[in-house]
Parts: structure tokens; C-alpha cells; sequence
């Protein structure tokens, strides 16, 4: 029986103003739940990512195309008079409009959430700021996390503050970003009313502290860096075998007396100084150096293959092509065809839904202006008042 369905969002209209990595992550999330996603970007050099390489496939560098499929681009400049109609008349028409100018930007152009909120009432407006006190200041995430404390907790305790690998605070900015949108969206299916909505990546920031923030505001205590072990937790950390690196999580007694009998070492088990997990963080030194001895004495395979055998989560630390070839990896990509760059692989949406589908019909991150043309069309002043009737025929 052919499945009627559609996508959560199907229907939507997104208009997206934002450029870089949070902006941009939580429309792709918004375009994976199904909704249309038009891409507002500068004349000339668009989006900031499209020139964040190599690596590139054709003009644009993979650091884009990553976060940028399923989407429309038209080139508008705002400065200029028709272009910000055009701009207007999508913002004026979208469901959603997300935004990550710096104070007052959107403003200038008529294109601020009160502006919009006398034609569309229904608008639900969405800016990602760097700071929601300070929404005028920079927000790469390097500087958020520099200003947010993520760098002080991260790396060797004998090293230097350092960056996650990725830009995380970014992601998690855009993840936050969704959420309070799909909060607004329930809002409105019951209110009728559109609402601003601002996320701080500052803020986000802090939020995603979580343990480390409440070992600090509760616990009176500084965190500090401490390589890949826990603060909470022991053993929670990474070890070396005689071939590698691996890691163990044990966060429960029961889990840390199926390791130690695993390992052949059940007087660990019921020595009192690591009896409870409160012991075990106090006496850490003595025990993480017991267990060491015992792991360099077996690869890496070994002793992962031992603790699954023992239900004790346990993982071999892999390098990203590892990772992709694996089956789990294979699993999780997804493959979009483009007459212009060739086959792209991308890593397809994290989540599923058991009643509804997401996006199937995926196109190819756009190339700069792609779609101009035809949103021009679409949303001038002639083709505006047939627009919105389509759009309101989706949601109906």
C-alpha cells in the first residue's frame, strides 16, 4: 500500500537568512523534517562556508555542502531596492524565518520581526545571537568556546585549554535553535500567534556545561581540565592497550565488578577503596593505575572484545575513515546525485520517526543563486498573492 504520509513539517516555508554553521545546521534539520528551505545569501560570494576549504567539490567547499542540501539559494542584495522586496515578500510569506545578523542588520532593511509581524502575525521569527545581552558582538565558536569555559575543561590536565574537535557550541546553538522553533510551531497550532524566538550561542553554551556547570554552582568547585577522564565518574575515561587507545564507561557498581572479573582482577572489586563510585573518584590515581598495568599487557581488540562479552561498555578510539567504513557508518550516510559535482555523500539525518517519514526526495546543496530566477518569480509583486495562496493550501 503506497504510504499517503508526509514529512512532519511538510508545508512549512522556511525563509533563512543565516550563513556559517548554527543558522544553517537548524534549517537543514527544519529541511530533513520535510520543510521547504529558501536560502537567502549575498550576491558575488554567498555564504561564508562555500569558501571554507579544501577540500571543494566544483565551487564550493565541502564545509558548505554538508550543511546546505535540501535547500533553495537565491542571491538578493539587501542594500539594493527590488532585491529587498523580493527578501520581504519571502519573509512576509514564510512560516519561519531564521536569522543570525549581527544587532540591527535585519533592521535596517525592514526585515525585523515587528516589521514582519504586521503582514504575517503568524510569523514565527527565530535569531541566533551571539550573546542574547550582547547580541551586537562576534559569534564564531571558537570565541564561544574561548568566553563559555568549554576550552578551560578541555584537553590534558598538563596542556593548554583547547577547542573540541568540531565546532560544537555552533551545533548545539542550532540544535537549541530547532527545538524552541518546533516550540513555537505547538504554539501556534493552538494559539494561532507567531512569536520571536532568540538563542544565545553564548547561552547555548552554558547550558551544554551541564555536570560541569552544576559541579561549580553546587558543587563549589572549579572544573579543570583532565584529559579523557570524567569528573564524576571512575573509571569513565580512555586507556592504552599494547597496540592502542580504547576507552571504558563503567557509570554504576554493577558495571565496574563485571569489569574487574572480566579483566581477571575481582580484588579491585572488593577493595574498600573502590567499592562505590564516590570512593573510586577520591582513590582515582590508585585505581586507573592498576587498571593500566593490567591493559597494556593485550591489544586493543582484546580488551574490547572481552568487556562486550561482559556487558561492559567499552569502544576502540577510531579515525574518521574507520568510522565510515564501518557497518554502523555505512549505515548512517546518505547519498544525493549532482549533475554538477558528482555523487555526494553526506551523513544523513540522525533520527527516525515510526508513523512519519522524513525528506525523501533530497536535492543537492545549491550552488550560489541557483534559485533565483524562480524565487524572483515567485515572490514578486505579481506572483506574490499567488504564493502565499500556495502556501496556505499546503498548510490547510
Amino acid at each position: 500500500m503506497t504510504d499517503l504520509r508526509h514529512p512532519p513539517l511538510d508545508g512549512l516555508l522556511v525563509a533563512d537568512f543565516t550563513r556559517v554553521l548554527a543558522g544553517p545546521y537548524c534549517a537543514l534539520l527544519l529541511a530533513d523534517l520535510g520543510a521547504e528551505v529558501i536560502k537567502v545569501e549575498r550576491p558575488g560570494s554567498g555564504d561564508d562556508t562555500r569558501a571554507w576549504g579544501p577540500p571543494f567539490r566544483g565551487e564550493d567547499a565541502t564545509y558548505f555542502l554538508g550543511l546546505n542540501r535540501d535547500k533553495k539559494s537565491v542571491a538578493l542584495d539587501l542594500s539594493v531596492g527590488k532585491d529587498r522586496e523580493v527578501a520581504k515578500a519571502i519573509a512576509v510569506q514564510a512560516d519561519i524565518v531564521i536569522e543570525n545578523f549581527t544587532d540591527g542588520v535585519m533592521e535596517r532593511h525592514g526585515l525585523d520581526y515587528e516589521s514582519l509581524r504586521r503582514d504575517n502575525p503568524e510569523v514565527i521569527y527565530c535569531s541566533v545571537n551571539s550573546y542574547l545581552s550582547a547580541p551586537e558582538l562576534p559569534g564564531y565558536d571558537l570565541l564561544l568556546q574561548a568566553a563559555s569555559g568549554f576550552m578551560s575543561i578541555t584537553g590534558p590536565s598538563e596542556g593548554p585549554p583547547t577547542k573540541v574537535g568540531v565546532a560544537v557550541l555552533d551545533v548545539l546553538a542550532g540544535l537549541h535553535a530547532c527545538v524552541a522553533i518546533l516550540g513555537a510551531l505547538r504554539h501556534r497550532e493552538r494559539t494561532g500567534e507567531g512569536q520571536q524566538l532568540r538563542v544565545g550561542l553564548f547561552e547555548s553554551s552554558l547550558a551544554s556545561l551541564v555536570n560541569q556547570a552544576g559541579n561549580h554552582l553546587m558543587g563549589g568547585v572549579v572544573p579543570q581540565r583532565m584529559g579523557n577522564q570524567h569528573p564524576n565518574i571512575v573509571p569513565y575515561e580512555s586507556f592504552e592497550g599494547s597496540d592502542g587507545t580504547f576507552v571504558v564507561a563503567v557509570g554504576n557498581d554493577k558495571l565496574y565488578r563485571a569489569l574487574c572479573e572480566a579483566i581477571g582482577r575481582a580484588d579491585l572489586a572488593n577493595d574498600g577503596r573502590f567499592s562505590d563510585n564516590r570512593s573510586r573518584v577520591r582513590y582515582r590515581g590508585e585505581l586507573v593505575e592498576a587498571l593500566q598495568r593490567e591493559f597494556f599487557q593485550r591489544p586493543v581488540d582484546h580488551w574490547v572484545s572481552l568487556l562486550a562479552d561482559a556487558a561492559v561498555p567499552a569502544a576502540a578510539v577510531r579515525n574518521i575513515d574507520e568510522v565510515f567504513a564501518s557497518p554502523e557508518g555505512r549505515a548512517s550516510l546518505l547519498s544525493i546525485p549532482d549533475e554538477n559535482r558528482g555523487s555526494l555523500t553526506m551523513v544523513a539525518s540522525p533520527f527516525t520517526f515510526s508513523h512519519t517519514p522524513l525528506r525523501s526526495d533530497h536535492r543537492p546543496p545549491p550552488s550560489l543563486g541557483q534559485d533565483t530566477e524562480e524565487i524572483r518569480a515567485r515572490f514578486s509583486s505579481g506572483g506574490a498573492t499567488a504564493a502565499r495562496k500556495e502556501t496556505d493550501d499546503r498548510n490547510s
